[in-house]
């Protein structure tokens, strides 16, 4: 029998796990556990590296391509990389990596994943034993037991035993975040299981699905892969197909509505890690039950979740507080509370402060940047590099620079130039461009990104050196 190939889906932006989470460095490749642990991406990754699984695929922004490649080598992994070029949710993602599996291997199964998910326990041979039932062409949506009415999360209702596969139920309905009194009614039913995110079925099976349930979507994403733009490992969908498809996750769009969908309950600790509050229930606590991360002190407090990145925290006589402290932002929140950090992440963008979506660094050394201007369709940053200093600029669909000063070189990792004056440049979408000032003087450069080509805001270009 074929092995599962895992596909490891890479979006989403964890707002309410900032300040480690921004935009432009989302939770699912923050470590798990402070710094030296394994990032959540890398940990779902390594959680099917058996007998049984193939070779990964991974679906994520483009701007997260760099970060992929990274954290996949320091794991020694090798995967196919797709690159959206805009968020349309998971629906379009998992029937991109369909299409790309289908053509590799036409009875290909496919493992879909949330890439930043904190599970302990037999994960594997639950999912190994629906093998069957998925090349028979079952849809099969993994379920987690609830231990308490969370409303953050989605339910499967068991709607029977399948007599002809051990272990697979039939599916009576989906309920999508509940309010509290009907959250606490399907846990008490005994019948009711939180939606995992967590599927198995083959490639054939979604996409057929999807020519049958989304057709317009189904032809969409067909012509992003088709006319998609190979590198090495790496598939660049292309945007014009890919903007077209409907942008819906694969629940909505396909499992609330096909008859071949079933549900396999998993018996593990299962967390979608959503706020401080899960970082804390996943850490390991010491007696006063607190969880510190990094270099903390911890006097008279208890029920505490306390990190650091880079510097001393010390907290004294707190109870139910959580503490994160990052070079440039330090959140304080009531335990209760960390659902509503997804406000603060609104405020600092309705602020256009950038924060929002990307750690800035404490010092500036190559020189400066400065924001002009910004529309619904584009952003403006002036930035003034240093003599002899360079800072390397992150890929995004649409960006380019405009040379305001001659001697600006720059380098894509294959090839180089000098630009003068006036010059225009569309940067690559797939790797960082560094941009080095090789003249005697400061020199100024416009960097300009069109909002329109992307779905994540302006970001800031990262120091590479001073």
């Amino acid at each position: 029998m074929e092995d599962i190939r895992p596909v490891i889906l890479c979006g989403g932006t964890g707002t309410r796990l900032w300040p480690m989470s921004r935009t432009q460095s989302p939770k699912q490749f923050q470590n798990v556990a402070g710094p030296g642990s394994p990032t959540f991406f890398q940990a779902t990754i390594q959680r099917h590296r058996s007998k049984g699984f193939g070779k990964p695929v991974v679906v994520t922004a483009t701007q997260n391509y760099r970060t992929i490649v990274k954290q996949l080598q320091e794991i020694q992994c090798d995967a196919t990389v797709i690159c959206e070029p805009m968020a349309r949710n998971t629906g379009p993602a998992v029937l991109a990596a369909a299409l790309v599996l289908a053509e590799e291997t036409p009875d290909a199964l496919m493992l879909v994943l949330p890439a930043d998910h904190v599970i302990v326990g037999n994960l594997n041979t639950p999912i190994l034993a629906m093998r069957q039932a998925a090349n028979d062409g079952r849809i099969v949506a993994f379920g987690i037991k609830p231990t308490y009415p969370e409303t953050g999360y989605g339910y499967i209702t068991d709607g029977g035993e399948f007599s002809s596969y051990s272990g697979l139920h039939n599916v009576a309905e989906f309920v999508e975040k509940p309010p509290l009194k009907i959250a606490s009614g399907l846990v008490a039913s005994g019948l009711a299981y939180w939606a995992s995110g967590i599927a198995l079925y083959s490639a054939k099976t979604i996409i057929k699905e999807f020519k049958t349930l989304d057709a317009p979507t189904h032809s969409a994403v067909v012509a992003a892969v088709k006319q998609g733009e190979w590198n090495g490992n790496c598939l660049q969908l292309d945007p014009d197909s890919f903007r077209k498809a409907t942008n819906e996750p694969t629940e909505r769009i396909i499992f609330e509505k096909a008859r071949s969908v079933a549900m396999a309950p998993l018996d593990v600790e299962w967390s979608d890690v959503g706020c401080w509050t899960s970082m804390h229930a996943i850490g390991v606590a010491n007696s006063d039950g607190n969880v510190l991360s990094g270099d903390v002190v911890s006097i008279n407090s208890q029920n505490t979740y306390v990190r650091s990145e880079d510097r001393l925290v010390a907290v004294v006589g707190l109870s139910d507080v959580i503490v994160v402290d990052t070079p440039d932002a330090v959140l304080v929140t009531a335990r209760g509370k960390c659902q509503d950090v997804k406000a603060v992440v609104e405020t600092l963008k309705a602020e256009t402060r950038r924060e929002a979506n990307r750690h800035l660094t404490r010092e500036h050394q190559w020189g400066e940047s400065k924001h002009i201007t910004s529309s619904s369709d584009h952003d403006m940053t002036l930035l003034r590099i240093n003599s002899g200093s360079s800072i390397s600029v992150d890929p995004l669909p649409g960006r380019h620079i405009i040379a305001g000063s001659s001697g600006l070189s720059i380098f894509d990792g294959l090839s180089r130039r000098t630009l003068g004056k006036g010059e225009r440049v569309t940067l690559d979408v797939i790797d960082q461009t560094k941009l080095t000032n090789s003249s005697p003087n400061r020199i100024d450069v416009i960097l300009v990104t069109l909002l329109s080509q992307i779905s994540t805001g302006n970001d800031e270009p990262r120091v590479v050196n001073a």
